[in-house]
């Protein structure tokens, strides 16, 4: 670790590579590793919480007074009322990890009065440790990294999640995934948020646009993309996103460029295009009289206002 890094950001990347010790070594008999499966396709692992417990019990031992907020174990570790709070991922992409596909990572932030500060993703795999410190730029392995300097979504690789959990749309996501892929050099779904977070930053790829995340997939990489000179924000391009549960990330162009293609789509869209995407996909279904009649029923109801939107039922926190 080098003496130039902040002090907490040394002690959380001490953290992500004890945690990255361990999945390396249960790596290596995967099959012998105890699953047991949170809701259908969302998969725990006693890695995930091996990874958490190591990396808890580090930046506790270093900071006692700060608070946690993990994934596994939410926030029943570390003080409830600090202004410091560790957000950890101990196993981002852990249905990758129980198939042996070799696309997962560590992921730990630390956030100051609710603004991310410090960033680490750790890619035990490839050895790779991405870091960021607010105002001093993103690392790669000690190297600075940039966004890429692409300016045309036509020469772009674009990277997203696909949705797996009960109760996500398929249908809209399906659309949102046609919106870009006709527009773009290529689509990819490697399974890590944080990881495509940090591809992003390095310029691997050039944007990055997923559902259905939580605090704990975003915090590190969001940071990692900013201080690379990129941008992050919900689908409609608003920077407070960290709790909104939808990620759109990119260099500077083309995260302008695809605001207005997924900001139809976004939970926080105004009525109007909520209506036309609704119009859209009745259009485009394949539906009995019946189900025409419903859609269409369903597409002249006026949407939620924006206000009433963002306090939903799926608002994660």
């Amino acid at each position: 670790m080098s003496s130039n890094l902040h002090p907490m950001l040394n002690v959380a990347i001490k953290a992500a590579r004890a945690a990255g010790a361990i999945i390396n070594r249960a790596a290596l008999d995967v099959e012998s590793v105890r699953i047991s499966q949170k809701q259908i396709n969302d998969f725990v692992t006693e890695v995930d919480h091996a990874s958490e417990k190591i990396i808890i019990e580090t930046l506790l031992t270093a900071y006692p007074g700060h608070g946690i907020l993990a994934e596994e174990s939410g926030k029943e570790y570390g003080a409830k009322d600090s202004e410091f709070v560790w957000i950890i991922d101990p196993l981002d992409g852990t249905t990758n990890f129980i198939h042996g596909f070799p696309v997962y990572c560590v992921s730990i932030a630390l956030a100051v009065k609710g603004k991310v500060e410090q960033a680490v993703v750790y890619d035990p795999t490839r050895n790779d440790l991405f870091t960021a410190t607010k105002g001093r730029g993103a690392y790669l392995n000690e190297r600075r990294i940039r966004v890429s300097k692409r300016t045309q979504l036509k020469d772009c690789l674009i990277s997203t999640g696909f949705p797996f959990r009960p109760g996500d749309n398929f249908k809209s996501y399906l659309n949102m995934m046609a919106d870009v892929m006709q527009r773009t050099a290529g689509l990819r779904r490697p399974g890590a948020a944080a990881l495509d977070l940090a591809y992003v930053a390095a310029g691997f790829t050039d944007g990055f646009f997923e559902t259905g995340l939580s605090i704990w997939d975003v915090a590190a990489g969001s940071l990692l993309v900013t201080e690379a000179g990129g941008l992050v924000g919900n689908f409609t391009g608003e920077a407070e996103f960290l709790e909104q549960r939808e990620c759109l990330a990119g260099n500077p162009r083309i995260y302008g460029q695809l605001v207005p293609i997924l900001g139809k789509y976004s939970k926080f869209a105004s009525a109007g295009d909520k209506a036309a995407v609704r119009q859209a996909a009745a259009a485009d279904a394949p539906a009995t009289d019946t189900q025409d009649t419903n859609e269409g029923a369903e597409a002249a109801e006026p949407a939620a206002p924006k206000a009433d939107t963002a306090k939903g039922d799926d608002a994660p926190f």
